[in-house]
């Protein structure tokens, strides 16, 4: 058990952590919200971590004080964007407690330097937001702090640090709205734990992953799947943009004269001309960040305390207008949106080009603002959705009042095997009242049925039914029951079938295993030699298969 850390295990954390985020880099920018300069947060961070690398590499020194200063001021000196510096800052809290470290740190004193970098990040923050990379690092800074002394090993002190970051990174989209509405979670609490998740693969030789192993983004992902439209920025108005410029600055070579007090008045007069303020550093470099109309103004500001490194100012409303600008070049005439429960249906639906899938079926029903939103984030005039459930419907017709610059086709699928045929009836050069024609009459030509058990004892549609019982159903009644599946499946599918069915298709769901699935479809090929026989992983819970008769 590694009961503590010594300088050369920091070093090894803070170079795994920065390998872990670079190889993740792309996947923690797809869930930035807005397309402004400084919302590439997964290279922001990225960079900012390389400059302490940097800095690290570049020295051989091996004591605590000597690679904590390399690695505060590398990720300050490299800090980039919002994101970057509050990384950056939080490093140099983390630090600060570290670099005072003889020759080894416990799992107390590694909470007290979260703790010391979740004040450092806060105080950064002009007017700090929950719901952010803060919130995901005060959780686990006060997680650590409370449990340090039941985790007196790295083995299992990191695990829990991590899992109480991923608990707060789920929380971020209730805390934010904006989180919320774009059916992400917050980037750079993704960015910072995908580091989290560095520190430990540094302590336990873990390969370093090319997928960001967070729990909440991934659920994030699945819940509201995106396939490769533009998503959250389709809608965004250039209005929203307050201030102009992105104006990023180091005030270098400072001086004499200038004091602590200076550094405060010179965030203060920022604030009064701009928001998204950082003003951080010391009396040998200040770091400095601000959105405002007046870059001029602030560059100013900052000639009073010393000399200016490094200025870089970028036109966000000049960027924003070109992103869309391209997206609508890029804006087609249809696009499609499936509900569905099951990894493997909504990778069907992707293969059959359905632009987006939002989660729903028969026990999680989206609402109708949940479909209008999903249907704003698909960049077409037209957007076919299919509800895939009866209980979907009503809402999918109500999304229609909720969206703008949209015309919404609700397509009346019952069922996922319905779905599916809607989907393979669309063609991208028939007109958007052809396809919906061509969908509507497409549902005619599939029979589906779903098997699962009851959930209580009653007698309904002539069956006495027992609590446990394997039961088959259509969208309307029970049509066989039986005390184990392959038999149930095998009574559905011959009251569902007729002259006329061609393809029986067997989607198994969650828990059912695939040998099992592959050995139910042969006692199909017997029972019915007239048809073509398949199965594919659905992946639905609660309905152990899902049946299609074409």
């Amino acid at each position: 058990m590694q009961k503590s850390i010594n300088s050369a295990a920091f070093r090894k954390m803070v170079l795994v952590g920065a390998k872990m985020l670079e190889n993740n880099r792309a996947k923690v920018d797809a869930l930035n919200v807005f397309p402004v300069p400084d919302g590439d947060t997964g290279t922001n961070m990225s960079l900012t971590m390389q400059s302490a690398v940097k800095e690290l590499n570049a020295s051989a020194a091996n004591d605590f004080t000597a690679v904590c200063d390399l690695v505060s001021k590398g990720a300050l000196r490299g800090a980039r964007g919002n994101s970057g510096v509050i990384l950056s800052q939080i490093f140099r809290g983390i630090c600060s407690v570290l670099r005072s470290c003889k020759t080894e740190a416990d799992t107390k004193t590694f909470a007290k330097a979260m703790e010391s970098g979740t004040k450092v990040a806060y105080n950064a923050v002009a007017i700090p937001k929950e719901g952010t990379i803060l919130t995901v690092v005060r959780m686990m800074s006060e997680f650590a702090v409370k449990n340090a002394g039941k985790h007196r090993d790295f083995e299992t002190f990191l695990p829990a640090i991590i899992a109480e970051g991923d608990r707060a990174l789920a929380k971020t989209p209730e805390l934010l709205p904006v989180l919320k509405k774009a059916g992400v979670v917050d980037s750079g609490g993704v960015g910072l734990m995908t580091i989290m998740r560095g520190f430990l693969a540094a302590l336990t030789n873990e390969e370093i992953v090319s997928e960001v192993q967070t729990e909440a983004a991934n659920q994030a992902g699945a819940s509201d799947a995106d396939f490769g439209d533009n998503s959250d920025i389709i809608n965004m108005d250039l209005g929203e943009i307050q201030f102009a410029y992105c104006t990023e600055f180091f005030v270098i070579n400072l001086k004499k004269s200038t004091t602590l007090a200076d550094i405060d008045k010179l965030r203060e007069n920022l604030m009064a001309i701009g928001d998204s303020v950082i003003c951080i550093g010391d009396l040998e470099l200040i770091k400095v960040h601000v959105h405002t109309n007046c870059p001029g103004v602030a560059l100013t500001y900052a000639l009073e305390l010393g000399e200016l490194d490094r200025p870089k100012i970028e036109n966000m409303l000049e960027q924003n207008r070109a992103l869309k600008a391209k997206i609508e070049a890029e804006k087609k005439d249809q696009g499609m949106l499936a509900i569905c429960a099951g990894e493997g249906i909504a990778e069907i639906f992707k293969d059959l080009f359905v632009d987006r899938v939002i989660e729903g079926g028969q026990t999680m029903n989206p609402s109708a603002s949940d479909i209008a939103n999903a249907v704003q984030k698909i960049n077409a005039e037209n957007v076919f959705v299919f509800p895939n459930n009866k209980n979907i419907i009503l809402a999918a017709e109500q999304a229609k009042a909720l969206v703008e610059n949209r015309t919404i086709h609700v397509i009346p699928t019952k069922n996922i095997p319905q779905g599916f045929a809607a989907a393979l009836s669309f063609s991208p050069e028939a007109s958007a009242e052809e396809n919906k024609t061509n969908m509507i009459h497409a549902l005619d030509n599939v029979r589906a049925g779903q098997v699962t058990h009851a959930v209580r004892t009653t007698n309904v549609n002539g069956f006495s039914i027992k609590e446990g019982d394997i039961i088959g159903l259509d969208d309307k009644k029970i049509l066989a029951k039986s005390d184990n599946i392959d038999d149930t499946v095998l009574k559905l599918l011959d009251k569902l079938k007729d002259d006329s069915h061609e393809v029986i298709t067997l989607y198994y769901g969650d828990g059912v295993k695939e040998e099992d699935a592959e050995a139910l479809s042969g006692k199909v090929r017997e029972a019915f030699p007239d048809c073509d026989v398949d199965f594919h992983n659905g992946g639905q819970p609660v309905y152990y298969y899902l049946l299609s008769l074409e």
